[in-house]
């Protein structure tokens, strides 16, 4: 991933395999085949991660009935560790990339060991500072989401990994299920890049397709999405993901907006070369001109010929030249 590679896109599954490991196959070939660079799940330990009377938020409550606490839902949606390589090794058979967010420190210490290519984490731990710390020591790249932060809260959590990693991505989030478009700062993703000097992408919550072509532009080079085998599945995540045709064409458009960034020197494409020749003017005689006559402002001007003779933005090296012969209104200016 970098500047002039195609945007590295994470498909991000999350917790959609609903704690079923046939499912989580099902999402990394769903992923494949749609084309995404990465395919990425949650790991966690329910106990280690939350108190047990604490509430859902608002986003996970899936209807007014519904009176299960955030443990018991997420302890329905844990995976295992030996489950989480499983899948590791299921990803390597399928060439895509596998990453896991670890939401606690024993998640951490396992995925250690995994000999995983880069690590997330969410924007849930951007404030945790020895967290972070201990994620920085594993010795691979971070990528960390930044929603529900301050400005000043980042650059704390960049200082921290930096003490012992210097390779992090920086990615722009709003955590909010759907978030709002007047909510999503995508010029926050150029600042990144501008004020650390790393790559910069964006974590995407926004509804379909959504903001993420936008994010492209605006200079992501990392982009992240949720997606689902099914969105009327159980669980807080799927109705807010991309269902497999959505993540089909998420990446179709997501190419199609790398295809347009191109590159960052300005050259005459192919395309145009018959269209410069045909509109772009050079240098002819505005009146008649004799032999030996000084050309000057007064004397020649620039029109269309079918891209013969001096380009008109050589005109002064032209100006003060002698005309060697006789020139009419319209005829092309040689030196």
């Amino acid at each position: 991933m970098g500047a002039g590679e195609p945007t590295y896109v994470i498909a991000e599954a999350g917790v959609n395999h609903n704690g079923d490991i046939a499912l989580a196959k099902k999402l990394i070939d769903t992923a494949v085949s749609a084309g995404a660079d990465a395919v990425k799940f949650q790991l966690f330990n329910t106990d280690a991660l939350i108190k047990a009377d604490v509430k859902k938020a608002a986003y996970q409550v899936g209807n007014k009935t519904d009176s299960q606490s955030q443990y018991e839902m997420l302890k329905a949606l844990e995976i295992s560790a030996d489950e989480c390589k499983v899948l590791a090794e299921y990803a390597a058979t399928k060439s895509i990339d596998f990453l896991v967010t670890p939401f606690d420190e024993p998640s951490l210490s396992f995925l250690a060991t995994l000999g995983l290519s880069a690590l997330k984490i969410s924007s849930t731990d951007l404030t945790n500072t020895p967290f972070l710390l201990d994620a920085a020591k594993i010795g691979v790249p971070i990528i960390l989401s930044t929603g529900m932060s301050e400005q000043s809260e980042v650059d704390h959590a960049i200082s921290a990994i930096h003490e012992a990693c210097k390779d992090v991505v920086l990615l722009q989030c709003t955590s909010s299920y759907p978030a709002p478009e007047a909510d999503l700062n995508l010029r926050v993703i150029r600042k990144y890049a501008e004020d650390y000097g790393i790559i910069a992408g964006y974590s995407d919550h926004t509804v379909g397709i959504g903001a993420s072509p936008y994010a492209v532009a605006a200079g992501a080079l990392v982009i992240e999405k949720h997606f689902t085998l099914d969105k009327t599945l159980p669980g807080p995540d799927h109705q807010a993901s991309l269902s497999p045709d959505e993540l089909i064409s998420f990446m179709r458009e997501i190419r199609r907006v790398d295809t347009m960034m191109g590159r960052n020197i300005k050259r005459v494409e192919l395309c145009e070369r018959e269209n410069r020749l045909s509109l772009q003017k050079c240098l002819v005689a505005s009146c008649h001109i004799e032999p030996g006559v000084a050309f000057n402002e007064s004397n020649i001007c620039a029109k269309r010929t079918g891209g013969v003779g001096i380009p008109a933005n050589y005109v002064q090296s032209v100006y003060g030249k002698l005309a060697t012969k006789l020139l009419n209104v319209g005829d092309i200016v040689n030196v």
